[in-house]
């Protein structure tokens, strides 16, 4: 699919820039920490990231005690991830085909990672977090709120980028969740007031 290669080869061109870029997220945005630390404290088991970029996320978890890894479409993100933290697993891989055994983690974390996901691909995207979970697993999902799609052309540092971004009413998103066998059970507004605002919806299954 050509979004997939494209999303790669951006995130690839851009991930030294974007790793510079969110290296201080946790510490300018406490109520995303607090989303974090929440989803650590209510996962038992492992725990996986996926769209995990540089491995921030991926490590905030670690440092909270969760066994978390990550995969991300960028090989470029991953060998970055790796370096950053030697002492935690990250893997290539699309959350479209997620290469995990069915109902072997606990916890998915997906943080503003399903908004390069065109609308007819999050079904079976989400299909795949549903079959990795275990019963009572915990699936948390970061995205802009909005409608419609726009198509970014440059990014982190200036550099060329071709990433479609796909903004999503909370009711739409919560809805295809449901249909993938979940229940929702929480749904945050973050910084609702800005020019595009950012939400995090809690589910179990």
């Amino acid at each position: 699919m050509t979004w997939l290669a494209d999303t790669a080869t951006s995130y690839d061109t851009v991930a030294s820039s974007y790793a510079e870029f969110v290296s201080d997220a946790l510490d300018e945005q406490p109520y995303l920490r607090a989303a974090l630390t929440l989803f650590a404290s209510q996962v038992d088991g492992p725990a996986v990231d996926v769209g995990c970029g540089p491995g921030h996320f991926t490590a905030y978890l670690a440092s909270l005690g969760v066994d978390a890894s990550g995969i991300d479409l960028s090989p470029g993100m991953v060998d970055l991830a790796r370096r950053a933290h030697p002492e935690l697993r990250f893997e290539v891989g699309s959350m479209t085909d997620l290469a995990l055994p069915d109902a072997s983690v606990a916890g998915v974390l997906a943080s503003w990672s399903l908004i390069h996901v065109p609308d007819d691909a999050v079904p079976v995207t989400l299909s795949h977090f549903r079959r990795v979970l275990r019963t009572g697993g915990l699936l948390v999902i970061g995205y802009h709120v909005g409608a419609g799609t726009r198509l970014k052309t440059q990014g982190y540092g200036g550099h060329p980028m071709r990433v479609h971004v796909h903004l999503r009413q909370p009711w739409w998103l919560a809805r295809r969740v449901r249909e993938a066998g979940f229940t929702v059970e929480a749904e945050w507004a973050l910084r609702p007031e800005a020019e595009v605002s950012q939400a995090i919806l809690f589910a179990r299954v």
